[in-house]
């Protein structure tokens, strides 16, 4: 592909929305898995790439970690993940391209480079209305690779969401983050505060183990949107981490246990907002 061609495997997605973080461990992964189970519930075409190749966790987080990548004539076809909607959710991975879940990836900026391209060449998405991509944290090649793809299509780019958890240290890596955001020309759609607060599974109160504002302050004071306060909901966790006894006792699809969890009106406002 030479620097000027269109990505192919965007050709038929209408909308791209970047998941960012300033650092690792803010729950990026989760954000992500949430938007594109509320986005599906609203009836809408989804996919999801993950691009953070040394910590590929969406094939966990989707319980498709046996699931393998199948090459058609044009190219790679992503895994669908049974939808409470009429359309499947989409879902690219390096995780699918490893012979198992503990295998480490040992790349040189290049190499990673090279796989973001081909994710871009080769995945053969179909017809999407969203396509959500999971990025590495920080600023890095990754991202340089990103942009300089997404770039090439800018109609494309919807927006950007920031995660961010409520302590100072993260806010401030955020701050890193939206500075990329500009340089790269992405508009950012707003500031998710995740792990804000614990909801006890006993008596349902939250509690700010975390501390709690970080983000919606950083918002304030940036004049960008907030999006919401996460909590860190178990019973959430309990879906994600059970998800096939959870089906199998109650014949469900992860969007069907997922829309009568407690985080899914949370991510609808949150959803509203970014549309």
């Amino acid at each position: 592909m030479s620097d000027t061609e269109i990505p192919k495997a965007l050709l038929n997605v209408k909308n791209v929305i970047l998941v960012l973080s300033g650092k690792g461990g803010v729950g990026k992964s989760s954000v992500t898995t949430q938007l594109a189970l509320t986005l599906s519930l609203k009836g809408y075409k989804i996919g999801v790439l993950d691009i953070d190749l040394t910590g590929p966790s969406l094939p966990r987080m989707f319980d498709m970690e046996n699931s393998k990548i199948m090459q058609s004539n044009n190219g790679w076809l992503p895994v669908n993940i049974p939808s409470k909607s009429i359309n499947n959710i989409k879902v690219m991975s390096l995780g699918f391209l490893l012979n198992n879940r503990g295998d480490s990836v040992v790349w040189r900026g290049p190499k990673k480079t090279g796989m973001i391209r081909q994710f871009f060449k080769e995945v053969q998405w179909g017809e999407l209305d969203y396509l959500i991509i999971d990025t590495p944290p920080g600023t890095s090649d990754e991202h340089i690779a990103i942009a300089e793809e997404l770039n090439k299509v800018p109609e494309k780019i919807y927006g950007a969401v920031i995660v961010t958890t409520p302590q100072l240290v993260s806010v401030d890596d955020v701050r890193k983050e939206i500075n990329y955001c500009e340089k790269a020309a992405f508009k950012v759609l707003g500031i998710v505060e995740n792990m804000s607060g614990f909801v006890c599974p006993y008596c349902a109160e939250c509690t700010n183990i975390f501390s709690k504002g970080g983000g919606e302050n950083l918002a304030n004071e940036l004049n960008l949107k907030f999006l919401g306060a996460v909590p860190i909901d178990p019973s959430f966790v309990d879906i994600i981490e059970n998800q096939s006894k959870l089906k199998l006792e109650h014949g469900k699809t992860l969007s069907e246990l997922y829309s009568s969890s407690n985080m899914y009106p949370i991510f609808e406002s949150v959803v509203e907002q970014i549309l």
